[in-house]
């Protein structure tokens, strides 16, 4: 008997306006309408959505440690978007549907817990984390065989650029791909600024426009060069970029205070005015 090959079709809109049911199907619905009718949804890609799914992950787990049920609801529905998203647009490529996902999650479920769903029988977390890590090498050499064989640098998880970029040169690094001091890291980063120097200097907007993806490219180069640096100095890229995302919002903030004292807004302000402030804002934090 031959297998009929399933066809996937992405969901019907959603007609009028729908109320908040608390159904899968209805929010799959209500995802194919907004991909019909929403100029911004309609314009969405897989590729452009991957920013949007890491920033919710990290907001969740903002939420999750604020301990606050409708912060957390939220931010749990705004990555269930995510997914939801994700399956319309390959719904409509004709690839999957959500659930083949749901399906392929309980497959792998099933699959990695024998202790519960077969006869094995392990008695500790520690067994079950030998019996864990021993399934998915099962599963990866499945995958080799599908032709999708596991790197030497495949082993990097999943996380924000700046994480992923240093844990590979990490792992390139014990394979005897690295500089043996920091002075070659350093050469590096210089060699990738003057390329993007390069990219930009004599060039008008509209030339920049039309080459915004080598641009781009030597962006990327320069921000994995200086994680290379960091790496270098047995510093967390991550940690480092996240004190001075957090030192420019507290010294912005007291920019923002200040004015408000004075009766104006940030708006109001001009950049002689707040960069004043911001060398104020410096100023108190070493009182």
């Amino acid at each position: 008997m031959s297998i009929i090959e399933k066809q996937i079709s992405a969901p019907t809109p959603v007609q009028g306006k729908p109320a908040a049911s608390g159904k899968l199907n209805d929010l799959l619905a209500l995802m194919a309408r907004l991909r019909s009718d929403c100029p911004w949804d309609k314009k969405q890609s897989n590729h452009s959505l991957i920013p949007y799914a890491i920033e919710e992950a990290y907001e969740l787990g903002e939420a999750v440690q604020s301990d606050d049920d409708e912060d957390i609801k939220g931010e749990l529905g705004d990555v269930l978007l995510q997914v939801v998203f994700h399956c319309q647009l390959y719904a409509e490529q004709g690839r999957f549907d959500m659930s083949d996902v749901i399906a392929t999650l309980q497959e792998k479920l099933i699959r990695r817990h024998p202790h519960v769903f077969e006869a094995e029988t392990l008695t500790d977390e520690a067994a079950v984390k030998a019996r864990w890590d021993e399934i998915k090498v099962e599963e990866q050499q499945a995958r080799a065989a599908r032709g999708k064989p596991k790197r030497r640098l495949d082993k990097t998880k999943a996380g924000s650029a700046l994480m992923q970029a240093q844990e590979v040169q990490k792992q390139a690094s014990k394979l005897g791909f690295d500089w043996e001091g920091i002075s070659g890291a350093f050469d590096k980063l210089d060699e990738e600024i003057a390329e993007l120097k390069d990219e930009l200097t004599d060039k008008s907007t509209e030339e920049r426009k039309a080459n915004i993806v080598d641009i781009e490219k030597e962006l990327g180069d320069c921000m994995f060069a200086l994680v290379n640096v960091a790496r270098k100095l047995n510093l967390d890229a991550e940690t480092a970029t996240l004190t001075c995302v957090h030192k420019f919002k507290s010294r912005f903030g007291y920019i923002e205070e200040q004015l408000s004292a004075a009766g104006k807004r940030l708006e109001d302000s001009d950049i002689d005015e707040m960069d004043a402030l911001w060398e104020a804002a410096k100023q108190h934090e070493r009182a």
